[in-house]
């Protein structure tokens, strides 16, 4: 297994935009340029324009590798250029078939990119273009959540990249708008990520749609030993590399922990957004509803907030993160789907709202900030029953958290938050500003008065609310004697017409 933790001797960045750390003189190696690494001078050249020369440690191994054609296992802390790690040699190899047709025929999906999220597709989808932009070569991307419409119309014009979700790829082949007989190399993108949330069976289907003799990728921040099994089986005689020891966390980043009970956390939440003027952070909850729920305690507390997960549609989760990435929200609330691929510049600080029931995931979430070389900060809000999951973290990574105690405003503390069942319809703005009451507060003074769009009350007519007596017509009738001898009319015996085998009667 090849190993590489240094960095270059100079502070630079990777293609995805990252600054590199140098560590000191005496164990900076000269490390290889692009240029030097051999690529195709038009993706020599995007590269070029964005600024960067040098590779990180984990594209300077796997570059040449790839390049080579060789099966390649990649792990690497989060925030290192895993992306341009795969995407820069997938576009050298394709090189020598690209062309500028505008037959789609002349267009075949030559490479697929597998994701687990629709956000980290769309993040490999922007790479795939910045580095493909002065090559003929035509890229696309396919995820669930969207109208399908649009995709089957890109497919249809041909692509020699696409990138995908399982789920959505599936779709595709069912519609036949998909064809992946000449497909030559294969990217598992986070693919530990896509077992964790079911996709074994998907990709197994899709591995049988491929052909047999292609190039398969496998990258990830984290190698379980089940991975490595998996991966054995998908690749052939893998060339493995690791830059860090594995499932280890930035050193760049900050990690601390503080006790808290389940209703204070919230409180906690919104002090230290406060309290350190903090502009950019993502708070990591284990459920969607609790997501949104927190979003909304946030927004009540002065917090600008938003949240992310997987039952928003598409159009919801990219324009809250869009809105994030612009300074316009304070705080981005989201489950683990936002944990694998969501680069955004500048993120100071995570906080797990709740710790994760998987160690691997914390190292995922945390990875959001300090990256590649940029200092930042995670925290960790634990009630005594989620104090095992800590525990566990610091198995998995190795090195202790430390503990500490955060002092929270009491007036914090004493708001209560709002329920989902009780939570009042928001106020109109006037002039752009929020209104200043609570909920408790319009609670009861709704329960105090009635609503002003409830129905009018109807007069009640006290006749109906007195008991039944009985009228002198109907006491009188029921004194009344039934006659004797005589059957009620209703069972008197009619008479048969002739034509169904009836006869007259005489006239008695």
């Amino acid at each position: 297994m090849t190993s590489n933790t240094q960095t270059p001797h100079q502070p630079q960045s990777d293609p995805s935009g990252q600054p590199l750390v140098a560590l000191p003189d005496e164990i900076a190696p000269v490390v290889p340029t692009f240029a030097e690494i051999g690529l195709h001078p038009s993706i020599l050249q995007a590269v070029a324009d964005t600024g960067y020369t040098v590779p990180t440690p984990i594209q300077a191994q796997a570059l040449p590798s790839v390049m080579a054609g060789n099966d390649v296992m990649g792990a690497a802390q989060t925030g290192t250029g895993k992306t341009a790690a795969f995407t820069l040699p997938i576009l050298h190899r394709l090189m020598p078939m690209a062309n500028t047709s505008a037959s789609p025929a002349r267009h075949p999906i030559r490479a697929l990119i597998l994701t687990p999220t629709r956000e980290l597709a769309d993040q490999v989808y922007e790479s795939v273009k910045r580095y493909g932009l002065k090559t003929p070569l035509r890229s696309t991307v396919v995820f669930g959540g969207v109208d399908i419409g649009p995709q089957k119309e890109a497919l249809r014009n041909g692509c020699e990249v696409l990138i995908a979700t399982p789920g959505r790829l599936l779709d595709h082949v069912e519609q036949r708008t998909v064809n992946l007989s000449q497909v030559g190399i294969l990217v598992l993108d986070e693919a530990d990520r896509m077992l964790d949330m079911g996709f074994l069976p998907d990709l197994d289907r899709i591995m049988r749609l491929l052909p047999a003799q292609r190039q398969t990728l496998l990258f990830s921040a984290t190698f379980s030993n089940e991975i490595r099994k998996l991966g054995r089986t998908y690749l052939k005689n893998p060339v493995e590399l690791e830059v860090a020891k594995r499932n280890a966390t930035a050193d760049t980043v900050t990690q601390i922990a503080y006790a808290m009970a389940g209703e204070a956390k919230r409180a906690a939440v919104v002090h230290l957004v406060k309290s350190r003027g903090l502009k950019q952070v993502i708070v990591f909850s284990n459920t969607k509803i609790g997501t949104s729920r927190l979003a909304r305690q946030l927004e009540l507390d002065g917090v600008r907030a938003e949240s992310i997960h997987g039952d928003k549609s598409q159009a919801d989760r990219m324009k809250a993160l869009e809105a994030f990435k612009a300074g316009e929200l304070e705080v981005l609330v989201a489950t683990d789907v936002a944990a694998r691929g969501l680069d955004v510049a500048g993120v100071p600080c995570v906080i797990n709202y709740d710790l994760p029931h998987s160690a691997e995931d914390y190292v995922h979430r945390i990875g959001r900030t300090g990256r590649a070389g940029a200092s930042g900060e995670a925290i960790s809000l634990f009630s005594p029953s989620e104090e095992k999951y800590l525990i566990d973290i610091e198995k998995l990574i190795k090195a202790p958290v430390t503990r500490g105690v955060l002092q929270v405003p009491g007036e914090l503390l004493a708001r209560a938050p709002v329920r989902e069942d009780t939570r009042p319809a928001r106020a109109p703005r006037s002039g752009g500003e929020r209104s200043s009451e609570r909920g408790s507060e319009r609670g009861n003074a709704r329960n105090a008065r009635p609503s002003r769009y409830s129905a009018p009350a109807k007069p009640i007519d006290e006749f109906f609310l007195k008991p039944y007596e009985p009228s002198p017509a109907a006491i009188a009738a029921a004194q009344t004697p039934a006659p004797v001898g005589k059957k009620p009319a209703m069972l008197a015996k009619r008479a048969v017409g002739l034509l169904l085998g009836g006869a007259l009667k005489k006239a008695e």
